[in-house]
């Protein structure tokens, strides 16, 4: 599955294939994050929804 994330270096969104699904607790919030790579091998992740999280399975 692909998704928009935002590259932070060259400053635009750009589309990635998901590699991971993540979740991150915070007390009783749990927030739904997808991980990706840029072509040159850096990281991308993007907080998202819990619908759009169980989607990328």
């Amino acid at each position: 599955m692909d998704h928009m994330f935002y590259d932070v270096k060259m400053k635009k969104k750009v589309t990635a294939k998901v590699i991971d699904r993540v979740t991150f607790k915070n007390g009783e919030r749990t927030s739904y994050a997808l991980k990706g790579k840029t072509s040159d091998g850096r990281s991308l992740t993007a907080i998202v929804s819990k619908a759009i999280w169980e989607k990328a399975k």
